[in-house]
């Protein structure tokens, strides 16, 4: 059953974020996870072997194409990964190859509704000065569609090679963390000591001086802390009890630090059936898998708490426009019932320029 720790965010009383268009009442929103091919299905497979593409290394011939379908069809998130390096031998997978920012930013200029989510960039690889003003500029430029998850990461193999401590990266995680939120307000740079640089700034401001960051995995903290620090958690696919009790326990936790109920996500790889009464196929993290059962399962992850689900489409059989449209007409509109609609993220932050600079 959902939790009933906590309130939702109430956004009559205040502007709407990111987090509005995955976090809507009474309903389970889709996102969509990139990257968008078929390479984890047998067919998607003799396609790489015949393309030449190493094993792990996406097919994104044709990704324009299909975020913007995603974008026009309801979904409310796409969602990307943070994969620095390839490492065959140990993980063989890349990710989606591009930076994430780079990514960011093209695809707030593909895009115009739906949320752009990361899950999670990995922050103590990265100077948080720079994570800031990367996440502001996008977040400035999706006027106010993003929503920053972060990660400690799990690859040994990338820490070494910038000269950072692996064993240390949940402490950094929290510094960098408190860094970044630090310079998203006016007044200054932190110095780094506890004085600020009143002459400097870090430009441009986001929407709504801060910028909405979920975890994803545990990134090396503890429950309590992650419940009081971020405004949502994303964790790896399991069963809907196991997921309730994850829901729950991070509701409680919310709740004991009188905060509201936070944003919980997780995610499903999916292979949707031509028959829409297939009963499901377990698969690691998802199924094969009928339309009609798959709403059912998405029913029960609304009801174990889950607000949003982000799908993944790799392991898919059937050509991803088809399987898109099929989600977008016979899914979408039975989460949605009775629900309110999505809110509208222009005009909403306050007066400030281009750059984030309120105005006088």
């Amino acid at each position: 059953m959902a939790s009933s720790y906590g309130a939702r965010m109430d956004t009559h009383s205040r502007s709407a974020t990111a987090l509005d268009l995955i976090n809507r009442p009474g309903q389970l929103t889709l996102g969509i996870e990139l990257p968008l091919d078929n390479d984890w299905s047998p067919e998607g497979e003799a396609r790489r072997v015949a393309d030449g593409r190493p094993h792990g290394v996406p097919d994104l011939s044709r990704y324009p194409e299909l975020v913007r379908q995603i974008d026009a069809s309801g979904f409310a998130a796409v969602w990307m990964r943070d994969v620095p390096l390839f490492d065959p031998r140990n993980f063989g997978d890349a990710g989606s190859i591009y930076d994430p920012f780079v990514n960011l930013g093209f695809l707030a200029g593909i895009t115009k509704h739906v949320a752009l989510g990361t899950a999670g960039i990995v922050l103590p690889l990265r100077h948080p000065m720079m994570v800031a003003k990367a996440a502001a500029s996008v977040d400035r430029l999706s006027c106010g569609r993003l929503i920053l998850g972060l990660a400690s990461g799990d690859r040994p193999v990338e820490y070494p090679l910038l000269g950072l401590d692996f064993e240390g990266r949940g402490e950094t995680f929290r510094q960098s963390l408190a860094y970044m939120r630090d310079v998203w307000k006016d007044g200054g740079l932190p110095l780094g000591d506890g004085r600020k640089a009143a002459e400097l700034d870090l430009l441009p401001k986001p929407s709504h001086q801060t910028i909405p960051t979920i975890i994803a995995g545990n990134g090396q903290q503890s429950h309590e802390w992650i419940a009081s620090n971020m405004d949502g958690r994303f964790v790896y696919p399991g069963g809907v009890d196991r997921t309730a009790e994850q829901a729950a326990d991070f509701r409680r936790l919310r709740h004991a630090a009188d905060l509201d109920r936070g944003v919980f996500i997780s995610a499903f790889h999916l292979d949707l059936a031509d028959d829409p009464d297939e009963l499901p196929t377990p698969r690691r993290f998802g199924a094969r898998i009928g339309r009609k059962p798959f709403l059912d399962h998405l029913n029960e992850l609304h009801g174990a708490g889950v607000d949003h689900l982000a799908v993944l489409l790799r392991p898919s059989r059937r050509p991803l426009p088809e399987v898109i449209d099929e989600l977008a007409r016979e899914v979408l509109p039975d989460l949605a019932h009775g629900a309110l609609p999505a809110p509208s993220l222009e005009n909403t932050a306050p007066e400030r320029d281009a750059a984030g600079v309120k105005g006088t």
